[in-house]
C-alpha cells in the first residue's frame, strides 16, 4: 500500500492592515459632507480638475479672497477629489478655543500676516515637499472691493518649493451670499499659472503681483451688495 503523504500545511494568510487615514483627513471629510447643504445652497461649479496634479504630488493653490466662501468653495473642491486642503490662514482665527481645535485638527497653518512668519512658510514648503495641498491668498485679506497689492509670501513659497505645481484659483460669486434669500451661484475655475517659477534672486513682490493679475482678470475684486470699495490704503 502506497503511503499517503500528507499536504503540507498552507500557512495561513494574514490580514492585510487597511492603513487608516490620518485623523485631519477623517475630519476634513465630515467637514465636506456637513457643507453638503451649504454647496447645494451656493450651486457651487467648478471647472478645471483636470489641471490638479495626482495626490502625492505637492500643488500650491493660489487663490482670491473677496468673501468667507473662498475657503470653504476650495476646500470642499480639493477634499472632493482626495486633497486635503491646508490653509495659511491668519493667526487671529486661533483666538477662539473652539475655532482653534477645528483648526489645528485638520491642520491648517496659522500666519502672522505681516511678520514675516518664518515659521509658517517654513511649515508650508514642508507639507508641499511631501507632496501636500497648501492654498495661499496672496491679498492676504479679504478685498472688500478694493484692489490690493500681492504680498510676497506666494513668491518666496513658489521658489522655496519648486517642485510643487502653481495653480490659480478665481473664485466668484462668493459676496452674492448677502442678497438672501437669492441663492448665490459659486463658481471655482482652476487653471495653471503662464509665468514661469521665479528665478533666485527674483523680485518677490513683481512675481507675486503677476499671479494676482491672472486671478483679477478672471474675477475682479467684489464688494458685496449694498457696500461700497473701501479705499486700498
Amino acid at each position: 500500500m502506497t503511503p499517503v503523504v500528507a499536504a503540507p500545511e498552507t500557512p495561513p494568510v494574514a490580514a492585510r492592515a487597511v492603513p487608516r487615514p490620518p485623523a485631519g483627513v477623517r475630519l476634513y471629510r465630515l467637514l465636506v459632507w456637513l457643507g453638503v447643504p451649504l454647496r447645494w445652497w451656493c450651486r457651487l461649479e467648478v471647472a478645471g480638475h483636470d489641471v490638479l496634479p495626482p495626490a502625492g504630488a505637492g500643488v500650491l493653490i493660489v487663490a482670491n479672497h473677496d468673501s468667507w466662501l473662498e475657503p470653504l468653495a476650495l476646500g470642499d473642491t480639493l477634499m472632493r477629489g482626495g486633497r486635503p486642503l491646508r490653509f495659511l490662514a491668519k493667526d487671529s482665527l486661533w483666538r477662539l478655543r473652539p475655532v482653534a481645535a477645528l483648526l489645528d485638527g485638520i491642520r491648517q497653518i496659522p500666519l502672522r500676516r505681516g511678520a514675516g512668519d518664518v515659521a509658517a512658510l517654513q511649515a508650508a514648503v514642508d507639507a508641499l515637499a511631501d507632496g501636500e495641498a497648501i492654498c495661499i491668498f496672496p491679498e492676504g485679506t479679504i478685498s472688500r472691493g478694493r484692489a490690493l497689492r500681492a504680498r510676497r509670501g506666494v513668491a518666496r513659497l513658489a521658489e522655496a518649493a519648486p517642485e510643487a505645481e502653481i495653480v490659480l484659483a478665481a473664485v466668484a460669486g462668493g459676496t452674492d451670499l448677502l442678497r438672501f434669500p437669492r441663492r448665490p451661484r459659486l463658481h471655482v475655475t482652476l487653471f495653471r499659472a503662464t509665468r514661469p517659477l521665479p528665478d533666485p534672486g527674483a523680485d518677490h513682490a513683481a512675481y507675486a503681483g503677476a499671479l494676482l493679475d491672472e486671478i483679477r482678470q478672471r474675477v475682479p475684486p467684489a464688494a458685496g451688495r449694498g457696500r461700497r470699495p473701501r479705499p486700498a490704503g
